[in-house]
């Protein structure tokens, strides 16, 4: 299975261009967050080394959990972190629900018609978890083929991907990361698709699990921050952000510390 990377430029002209089509709003939600001193931050509390809830302690962790703690640092504001997911984050963003999206959101040309996006941050590959006892399924290669079952979490860019990429094995699609991950523990599917990041967590923690990595760069997604459309102000403001914590060397301590150094965008 092969496919182009995913061209950036290509990617970031659209959100440019949605962004002009966009109407301004009457006052920017930075006015607001300067005024309250709150920035809602929407979060995928599931998400290893990003934004993860311990079940046992509620404590958050993740890179982008600390990068939305430097932002409201730099804002002068209480961080609320408001529970959301790949699902519903173009929902909870245009309803107002949070002013920003920090969970490592892949830019693709469906989120770039209805979201605006900050450059790139963070940029990953997809990756295939199966178990250890599967040996139908040793190589990237065995993936496509008759009698295979690829597990997805529903409204993620996997779902995406392996919709277009798969020819002959089939497409199971989960309302959850969790049921994609049980479904293959308990030998319903082969393989469940993820990234970078998930998959290094993910693999710590389950001794059943192994990694199955394409042999090249096989889709390359890259990872920013989203913001409803029509706010210039605070996309500006949140542009810089990113630039700031690119070149102070916040962003790549974070990283280093949560073990993502190898997905740093430059």
């Amino acid at each position: 299975m092969r496919m182009p990377v995913l061209l950036i430029s290509l990617l970031l002209g659209m959100v440019a261009a949605g962004q002009a089509l966009a109407a301004s709003p009457a006052s920017s939600r930075l006015e607001r967050i300067q005024a309250e001193h709150i920035v809602r931050v929407c979060i995928w509390p599931d998400y290893y080394g990003i934004t993860y809830r311990n079940p046992k302690t509620l404590q958050l962790s993740g890179i982008e959990i600390d990068m939305a703690n430097e932002l409201g640092k730099e804002l002068g504001a209480r961080v609320d972190f408001i529970d959301s997911s790949f699902a519903r984050l173009i929902d909870d963003l245009t309803a107002d629900r949070c002013d920003i999206a920090m969970f490592a959101i892949g830019i693709t040309p469906a989120r770039a018609e209805k979201l605006s996006f900050s450059p790139p941050h963070l940029t990953s590959d997809i990756y295939a978890i199966a178990t250890r006892t599967n040996r139908r399924i040793t190589s990237w290669d065995d993936i496509d083929s008759p009698g295979t079952i690829v597990a997805v979490a529903r409204g993620t860019l996997h779902e995406t991907v392996m919709k277009e990429m798969l020819r002959d094995a089939q497409l199971l699609i989960l309302d959850t990361p969790f049921a994609r991950e049980q479904e293959v523990q308990a030998g319903r599917a082969d393989v469940f698709i993820t990234d970078y990041p998930y998959s290094q967590r993910f693999l710590a923690g389950n001794d059943w699990a192994k990694l199955i990595a394409p042999p090249g760069k096989y889709h390359l997604t890259p990872y920013a921050y989203a913001t409803a459309l029509g706010d210039d102000a605070w996309h500006a403001r949140i542009e810089r952000f990113v630039t700031d914590i690119k070149r102070d060397g916040r962003l790549l301590e974070a990283a280093r510390r949560h073990k993502l150094e190898p997905i740093v965008s430059p």
